[in-house]
């Protein structure tokens, strides 16, 4: 049967990296046939990984081409078969660099001088070639008159300056605009400010540049900002900058152009990090340290690396050419403070590349979370669809008694409210809650995880976070979890349909060693651990669980609770003598990770009995 897909128009290179797969996903939504140079070409695991990520974002692979490229090598180490499957395209997008602080130089100069150059000269083979854009650095290609090649003893120095990264960049970038000049190509250099999350789901994928420096304000390891008052660090939204790239061959005519891309409403940068403090609910630093101090100051004291700090500056750079093509191209730039919110808050979900993501996409839990307010949409052309990942937002901050709380899942009508314990998160609840028969709620506990401490205590905590409820939830308490809800139950009983309460530490004797959740199956324990006073406010909690007069006091509320109520234990948690005890093999306060079939499905079916 012959093959009817359609000849590839766009080559992308780069097309498995950061900004690649975001081009690439751009393209296709906009039904652009799209070759895709993936390095070991079809069906390798850079190929199946990139066609997954497509999918799970809402694209149709129908239309994508898969070639094997390698940039380091003349005419891109392309295979004759596959060169010709590309006799069709006008478009060439470089996107093939290497961005890793810590590179050695050669390494930096075989992707990012030598890689640009195999492109270009590429691009000049091509009959039909509309145009190449090459994707450069935000702080390069300012010189109006490049020179390439330097001569040796400049080119040292320039490394020596700025490390193998920054300097790599701008002598490609000379290396491309001197030489498209002189073999007649149609280029565009867009030079990039700092590129962050989707406007609406505040997805990257990306951990490294800014997002280092939100790692550190959030595990409280910024204690000063380097800079100044005045300091600028621009931001771009990844979509906004998939579009912008995607419409630079349709809007740009004539030989050369050049577009420094970035939201010029971006605060000064400790602007920037005081409004990322708040929304987390972490302190901001309070002092500022030059940036030439910072570099003198050993690398084990500061924790920031040397190159990272050049992009450290005041400086401001026209954007009069990129909000000309954007405004033709119907792009506007998402609001900035709404962005820089999602971003973060995505960073922490993701654990900042640690681990994997939370799942969160099944229909039971955040899939079918009730939407927020959407953003100012990031363009207005409607035959350019904005490409939104179908993947939902993981997760978000609000604050709740004072406390800046991270929730998932259904917010507003769950059938099921999940509390956790000490030494863990909501998202361990993750594979129990995919499995239950209606949307749930889950919800860091106050000072715990990624929520920090409240004004009051968690039973006050609770009752504010269920007020804004339209449902009459099974709430399930694990470990020390357990007290808050059952505490609720007993003093707001129309406003709940049940209890579950597992491996409640009130019911268990006093001797028993508490431990955390597998270390294995979660990486709660290690990400979050780093987070200033985690390990004490978890102590607070444990030993409150096991004071005489807690657990006097929750046995007591367990015995006359006006709802129903079902125990989940151990075996090894000890015998109960409670009616609605259930004893499951093996330690209760393992069972959702161990167990999280069996948990679900017990939930589920003790929330079948009740009047909801």
């Amino acid at each position: 049967m012959p093959n009817t897909q359609p000849q590839p128009r766009t080559l992308i290179l780069g097309a498995t990296g950061f900004l690649g797969r975001w081009l690439t996903l751009e393209l296709l939504h906009r039904g652009e046939p799209v070759a895709a140079a993936v390095r070991g070409g079809r069906d390798s695991a850079g190929d199946r990984e990139l066609r997954q990520w497509l999918r799970g974002h809402g694209a149709n692979n129908g239309t994508l081409t898969t070639v094997a490229t390698d940039i380091t090598r003349p005419g891109l180490g392309l295979s004759a078969a596959d060169d010709a499957r590309l006799g069709a395209v006008r478009d060439i997008h470089n996107l093939a660099a290497l961005y890793r602080f810590g590179l050695g130089r050669a390494e930096a100069e075989a992707a990012n001088v030598d890689g640009a150059l195999h492109a270009l000269h590429w691009a000049a083979s091509r009959p039909g070639l509309r145009r190449l854009v090459h994707l450069s650095g935000y702080r390069v290609g300012r010189d109006a008159s490049p020179r390439h090649p330097l001569p040796a003893a400049e080119t040292d120095a320039l490394y020596a300056r700025l490390g193998a990264y920054e300097a790599s960049k701008q002598l490609g970038d000379a290396a491309v605009r001197v030489s498209a000049h002189r073999l007649g190509v149609p280029l565009t250099t867009v030079n990039p400010s700092s590129v962050i999350g989707h406007s609406v789901t505040g997805e990257a994928g990306q951990y490294i540049g800014p997002a280092e420096l939100v790692r550190q304000l959030w595990r409280g390891r910024l204690p000063a900002l380097p800079g100044t008052a005045r300091t600028f660090l621009p931001v771009v939204a990844v979509d906004y900058l998939a579009g912008f790239l995607a419409a630079v061959p349709e809007f740009d005519q004539g030989p050369a152009h050049a577009h420094a891309v970035l939201d010029p409403a971006t605060p000064h940068l400790p602007d920037l990090i005081a409004l990322l403090a708040e929304h987390l609910g972490v302190p901001a630093p309070r002092r500022l340290v030059p940036v030439g101090l910072v570099r003198r100051l050993p690398r084990a004291l500061t924790g920031a690396d040397p190159e990272t700090l050049s992009f450290l500056s005041e400086d401001t750079y026209s954007t009069a050419s990129a909000d000309h093509l954007a405004a033709a191209a119907g792009l506007v730039h998402p609001p900035v403070a709404d962005l820089l919110r999602r971003w973060s808050t995505r960073l922490v979900a993701d654990r900042f590349g640690a681990g994997p993501p939370p799942t969160g996409a099944h229909p039971n839990t955040a899939a079918r979370t009730t939407p927020a307010p959407a953003p100012a949409p990031a363009r207005a052309t409607p035959a350019t669809p904005r490409t939104t990942p179908t993947t939902p937002h993981p997760g978000d901050f609000t604050t709740i008694a004072g406390s800046r709380t991270y929730l998932t899942g259904e917010r507003y009508s769950p059938g099921y409210v999940l509390l956790h314990g000490p030494g863990e998160d909501a998202d361990a609840w993750h594979p129990a809650a995919e499995r239950l028969d209606a949307p749930a709620l889950l919800a860091d506990l106050p000072g715990l995880a990624r929520s920090s401490p409240a004004a009051m205590a968690p039973g006050h905590w609770l009752a504010e976070l269920l007020a804004q409820l339209r449902s009459r939830p099974v709430l399930v308490g694990h470990a020390a979890g357990a007290a808050p809800v059952l505490r609720y139950a007993a003093a707001h009983p129309g406003q709940v349909a049940g209890l579950v309460l597992i491996a409640p530490p009130f019911l268990q004797p006093r001797t028993r060693t508490a431990s955390p959740p597998l270390a294995a199956a979660t990486a709660t324990d290690r990400d979050q651990a780093h987070r200033p006073g985690a390990d004490r406010r978890a102590a607070q909690w444990i030993r409150h669980a096991r004071r005489p007069a807690e657990r006097a006091a929750l046995v007591g509320l367990l015995h006359t609770c006006p709802v129903p109520v079902l125990l989940v234990v151990g075996e090894s948690d000890g015998p109960l003598e409670h009616p609605g005890s259930l004893t499951v093999p093996g330690d209760g306060r393992h069972l959702r990770l161990l167990h999280p079939e069996e948990l679900a499905q017990t939930i589920t079916e003790f929330g079948r009995t009740l009047d909801r």
